[in-house]
């Protein structure tokens, strides 16, 4: 009984890894995620501490839960039981495909994340990138709205950068939810725009099964009070001129509303305009129905060229700012009073006389979004000279009649950007950044409209058509 047992040293060290692992996992991973969440905890007691509107407990619950909430929610069910019957196919095919869509589009929100990294890297980035300005008068009508309420920003697509400039000028006051394409899904963005609550959509999918599951993730959210950002044009602005709205996501969100049981749903117009978008020519070649179709590479090579030439320029001391992005907040519109003035109730409307109202509710907004986009000096620049592109002007004239056009914008009630003390300045600034990018040619103080800069001149101008 007492005789020493000899083990091959094979046996011995797997007998070793097994023992550590069990060690780990029953000790050391709970001590671990018992840290981390203590961590989170707090941020999330923190931060609900100073914003308006607090974290919902929706945004808190685990993903597995929504998840199953999703895949199991009654609508679903009876969608994929007439759908099963209608196709003829089997019921089991359909609910793997609202699984995989429902894994799609659930986010898995991270307080954390969003604040320590999503926050920093956002804001950063925005300022790095632009000067940044906001209207902050408008902006604190923000603090009037109920605690309770569902709010929903409803804004202009100009760029990419929209989803990170309005993140981060909001964040002291609440977390917004995105509807993000399926361009972010890559890796590692993918992961961290999840973990900010965004989820993506197919935009341009028609699959009716597809679209009843993100209709009712998006009504459970809405319902939940999640504060939401949403893009009634669909897609970004390819022209510059801000774009007729679609009604799927308003839709989604108010066709069981009831706004004498519900919770109020919140709507804030934000108009939102750059001196310099990005991805300004891109958008426009996607115009011309003859462009040759680039690759994924072609467009990754780009951007690496665009990127590496800033760097050039930013070591040389010679880098500059792209301008101002300029973000402008009207006045929030309760839906509950919205459906009290026009004696509607949603919910108890026929699928005709809804998509009417809805249609009705999103004009009204868009209107509201056209007058709050701000004027930035580029836009107003390329305004006036689009007046000029036959013939020549000089710099004294053109920004003499920007001067004019920027008091007839403001006696209307439009938003100008700029300080009136610095306007000179600015409209100067705003010429030489048309000039670096060769839009207009300037000698001896007389700018000249380049022969290839129309499109690109009227694109920017027609960020502010609203206003003539």
């Amino acid at each position: 009984m007492d005789a020493p047992i000899t083990i091959p040293l094979w046996l011995f060290l797997l007998l070793s890894v097994v023992f550590a692992l069990v060690v780990i996992n029953k000790f050391f991973f709970p001590g671990i995620r018992w840290f981390f969440r203590k961590k989170i905890n707090l941020a999330i007691h923190e931060l609900n501490e100073r914003l308006n509107i607090k974290i919902r407990p929706f945004q808190l619950t685990k993903r597995q839960v929504l998840l199953d909430r999703l895949i199991h929610d009654t609508q679903v069910l009876e969608f994929v039981q007439a759908q099963a019957v209608e196709d003829e196919v089997p019921r089991e095919v359909l609910m793997e495909k609202v699984q995989k869509y429902a894994r799609e589009i659930v986010p898995s929100f991270n307080a954390y994340v969003y604040y320590r990294i999503g926050f920093w890297l956002s804001k950063k980035l925005a300022k790095l990138l632009y000067r940044v300005r906001v209207r902050i008068e408008a902006k604190t009508h923000l603090a009037n709205v109920e605690e309770d309420a569902t709010v929903v920003f409803v804004m202009n697509h100009r760029s990419n950068m929209d989803y990170i400039l309005v993140s981060f000028l909001v964040a002291e006051r609440m977390t917004l939810s995105y509807a993000v394409g399926e361009w972010a899904k890559v890796w590692p963005l993918q992961g961290l725009i999840k973990s900010m609550g965004a989820y993506f959509v197919r935009r341009n999918s028609r699959n009716p099964l597809y679209r009843k599951v993100l209709e009712r993730y998006i009504a459970m959210a809405t319902h939940e009070g999640v504060c939401q950002a949403v893009f009634p044009e669909g897609g970004l602005s390819r022209d510059g001129k801000i774009r007729p709205p679609k009604l799927g996501f308003l839709d989604y969100m108010l066709r069981h509303y009831n706004h004498v049981e519900d919770r109020d749903i919140v709507f804030v117009p934000v108009g939102i305009n750059y001196d310099r978008v990005l991805e300004d020519r891109t958008l426009l070649r996607a115009l011309d129905p003859n462009a040759e179709k680039r690759s994924n590479w072609y467009a990754i090579k780009t951007t690496f060229k665009f990127w590496l030439h800033n760097m050039r320029l930013a070591y040389r001391h010679q880098w500059k700012r792209f301008g101002y992005a300029s973000v402008s907040f009207a006045d929030p519109i309760s839906t509950k009073n919205y459906c009290e003035n026009k004696s509607i109730n949603f919910s108890r409307l026929t699928t005709e006389d809804r998509f009417t109202e809805v249609s009705h509710l999103a004009d009204y907004l868009m209107e509201e979004i056209e007058k709050t986009v701000p004027i930035v000096p580029v836009v107003l620049m390329a305004r006036i000279f689009l007046r000029h592109r036959v013939t020549s002007v000089t710099k004294k004239q053109a920004k003499q009649e920007a001067r004019e056009l920027m008091e007839i914008i403001e006696t209307k009630g439009g938003h100008i950007v700029f300080p009136h003390k610095d306007k000179a300045i600015n409209l100067d600034g705003a010429i030489e950044m048309l000039s670096l990018r060769h839009l207009i040619k300037v000698e001896d103080d007389v700018c000249t409209v380049s022969s290839d800069a129309i499109q690109v001149l009227e694109y920017y101008a027609d960020s502010i058509g609203y206003w003539e």
